[in-house]
């Protein structure tokens, strides 16, 4: 069986041209040198510059919302995100146990409950009917807003996350917000070069959050946005993000508690020469796919998981889903050995320490795809 396997393997070496391939590694030219260089000549490097507003209108029009703000990681902006939607302390947010960490953490750094739900096997997403079978079971309104009876606390928002890039679906969770009158809130952190039904991922929710890290599909090097079709909210964001200061020409006046959060203009600079060719890296994205989508054909018991129907996804992270044949540890183990770098998806967060007490629904297909999802070699540069 490691036999085909190891065919697998050259395989991706042969067309990455590579004898050890990364998971995800980030692409630059002369562009991102020439105006990082800009930055560092004229002095502008902190969190006040050109690109840092350029970098901001530039996403908006992408994303096709009215405002953007750059933050300093993805998580930061989730943070804020969810405070700005109305997401307040002792609050319970729906969201998806089978995602990264930092979703997580930023329903608790407001110190908010996460509440675990499951996922679609066709989205890898919030499933939006098995959240409404269990919000018909706990869910109970009072005065006008929707509590959970087990813990009498209440429910203030979705906190969907388009897994890999690919998106949920969104008009089924869109459904259960009007009936539950809850807030959406993207965490639409790798799904940059997404669309649901020809709309930009991140322009559904109220407030929606990016990220720009090192492996996504585009970076800033650390970095995170903001973005809303709501100016009020964009304001207040920037607002809280900038340390609740009020500008003045030179007083230190600040009318809250406010987070030190600005993208730095030298980031910024990074994002700006990225965003010119995020076209280009999804097209080469999305040819990988057809790459992939051939050589899987020769591995007995794996699928690679495409986007749903209604979705045109960015494949940020190419994803194999292996049959009950496979143990999946030990395919991760062969394949780095072999050079092919590949990771298992996050640790489901409801078997996590710190998050194993918290509210949750039935989460047997997260269980599931646990066990069986690898990720793998998905950086865009590839001879086509």
């Amino acid at each position: 069986m490691m036999k085909e396997w190891e065919r697998f393997a050259n395989d991706v070496k042969k067309f990455y041209g590579k004898d050890v391939v990364p998971l995800h590694e980030p692409t630059f030219n002369q562009k991102e040198i020439e105006y990082v260089t800009n930055c560092i000549e004229t002095g502008w490097v902190s969190s006040v510059g050109e690109y840092v507003s350029n970098f901001e209108e530039d996403l908006a029009k992408f994303v096709g919302v009215k405002r953007a703000v750059a933050v300093v990681n993805g998580t930061a902006a989730l943070h804020i995100a969810l405070k700005v939607a109305g997401v307040k302390a002792g609050d319970e947010v729906l969201m998806p146990s089978l995602t990264f960490i930092a979703t997580a953490n930023a329903v608790a750094y407001n110190r908010a409950i996460p509440h675990f739900v499951d996922v679609s096997y066709n989205t890898l997403g919030i499933d939006p009917k098995k959240l409404n079978h269990h919000l018909e079971q706990i869910g109970e309104f009072r005065n006008g807003e929707l509590y959970n009876r087990q813990t009498n606390r209440r429910i203030s928002a979705v906190l969907p996350m388009h897994t890999f890039g690919h998106p949920v679906d969104i008009d089924g969770l869109l459904e259960v917000c009007e009936k539950y009158r809850l807030v959406m809130v993207e965490d639409a952190a790798e799904s940059l070069g997404s669309y649901y039904r020809g709309k930009h991922t991140g322009s559904y929710g109220k407030v929606s959050a990016f990220s720009f890290n090192g492996n996504k599909i585009i970076t800033t090097g650390g970095g995170g946005a903001i973005v809303t079709n709501n100016d009020s909210l964009a304001d207040y964001a920037k607002h809280l993000t900038t340390t609740a200061k009020i500008p003045h020409r030179w007083e230190y006046e600040h009318d809250e508690i406010g987070y030190n959060y600005r993208m730095p203009n030298l980031n910024a600079a990074l994002g700006c020469a990225q965003l010119e060719k995020l076209t280009d890296f999804i097209i080469q994205k999305r040819t990988l796919t057809i790459k992939y989508e051939q050589l899987i054909q020769k591995l007995p018991g794996v699928q690679l998981f495409k986007e749903p129907a209604f979705a045109k996804s960015n494949y940020w992270l190419q994803t194999l889903i292996l049959d009950n044949r496979y143990k999946r540890d030990d395919i991760l183990v062969f394949l780095n050995d072999y050079g092919v770098m590949s990771r298992p998806i996050w640790k489901p967060l409801h078997l996590l320490k710190m998050y194993n007490e918290n509210p949750r629904g039935n989460l047997n297909v997260t269980e599931d795809l646990n066990n069986r999802i690898i990720n793998i070699p998905s950086t865009p540069l590839i001879e086509v």
